[in-house]
């Protein structure tokens, strides 16, 4: 890596194109053997970042040919139906992949809906099963945020085995499995929280940093090492009501050799993971040959 004037912007939605257009000719190919990949999307209640990223699944969906099953309950649904429903879907062969858009209601326990859905559809990777063949290297699904931060890693041309690889937040849908994954890619992992006495000094080491805690400006530009790779996955409005992540951009842009931006950087690579998931779970419907 080289230590440039600016960093080289890692682009998530050139990315992600590229990506849905292999997605599209390998669902034209499981077509042709008759198998149409299945994603049914339940959504329970009113909230409006919830419907947002809702929508742009669905057209995901369309827009390379896999077939989505849009179901919306009004936030009244019982905690049972809900389960009742996702154990119809377990038994429906046309579906390859269940996602429940949290959060849900305060009455239903996510925890509970999120084990119902059978391991083999669970495109989300968020189930304990998911989460325990993650850790042991087993083949199962691997939550979209983190998988897609790996494509936008590799797409750098970076070789992590032997990096040092620095991810701020430890949460079970982006933190600990980023850093399970780092880890399977011969990384060396420190894991950095609210409880960690100096960030920077962990930082200034890395040749990778992952920001994924939900809380601005929480990386700046004197603690990342010049020329490092920077994964900004966060979502948060500055001041004026602007989308921004969690890394002071300006600032860090001067000194990494690569960053993303938000938006347009690990965005549309959560959504084009999960495409990927549901595409793998039909496959492997099928019989080998």
């Amino acid at each position: 890596m080289t230590n440039s004037p600016q960093a080289q912007l890692i682009d998530g939605v050139a990315l992600s194109a590229q990506l849905r257009a292999n997605i599209a000719t390998r669902v034209q190919a499981l077509q042709a053997r008759g198998l149409t990949p299945g994603l049914a999307v339940i959504l329970v209640g009113e909230d409006p970042a919830s419907a947002v990223y809702v929508r742009n699944k669905v057209k995901a969906c369309a827009d390379t040919g896999i077939r989505s099953v849009f179901e919306k309950y009004d936030a009244s649904l019982g905690e049972a139906d809900l389960l009742t429903r996702i154990g119809a879907l377990n038994a429906d062969p046309s579906v390859h992949g269940i996602l429940v858009q949290m959060p849900l209601p305060r009455h239903i326990n996510p925890h509970k809906v999120i084990e119902a859905i059978a391991t083999s559809k669970d495109v989300d990777g968020y189930a304990t099963l998911s989460a325990g063949e993650l850790m042991t290297g087993q083949s199962g699904f691997r939550p979209c945020t983190p998988y897609g931060c790996m494509k936008l890693i590799e797409s750098t041309g970076l070789d992590l085995r032997g990096k040092h690889a620095v991810v701020i937040g430890r949460s079970n849908t982006v933190g600990k499995p980023m850093a399970l994954l780092l880890l399977q890619a011969n990384a060396t992992v420190t894991i950095c929280h609210s409880a960690t006495r100096d960030i920077g000094q962990h930082t200034r080491q890395a040749d990778v940093v992952v920001a994924a805690v939900g809380k601005r400006n929480v990386l700046s530009a004197d603690m990342v090492k010049p020329g490092a790779v920077v994964i900004d996955v966060g979502m948060n409005r500055n001041d004026q009501g602007k989308l921004c992540g969690d890394v002071d951009f300006e600032g860090v842009r001067q000194v990494a050799g690569y960053i993303t931006p938000v938006p347009g950087g690990v965005g549309p690579m959560t959504i084009t993971m999960l495409l990927v998931n549901t595409l793998e779970a039909a496959e492997r419907t099928l019989p080998v040959v």
